[in-house]
């Protein structure tokens, strides 16, 4: 089965299909970390907008803040 391990993080992807391995692997370009363990986000926001961007759904059924 091909796969590939990406050099930056060292995730290993996959595939029975080649032509598949190739679009995970574009697609895992895209939002690798570069380090394992490290925290990422695939939302970026303006530094300077603290607002939230759904305001209906920012609390949970608890009401408790769903975003830190």
């Amino acid at each position: 089965m091909p796969e590939i391990i990406c050099k930056d993080c060292g995730k290993k992807l996959f595939h029975e299909n080649d032509y598949t391995l190739k679009i995970e692997q574009s697609v895992h370009k895209k939002f690798c970390r570069k380090t394992q363990g490290k925290s990422y986000s695939y939302m970026h926001r303006d530094l300077n907008n603290t607002s939230y961007m759904d305001a209906e759904r920012c609390n949970d059924s608890d009401g408790k803040p769903i975003l830190k």
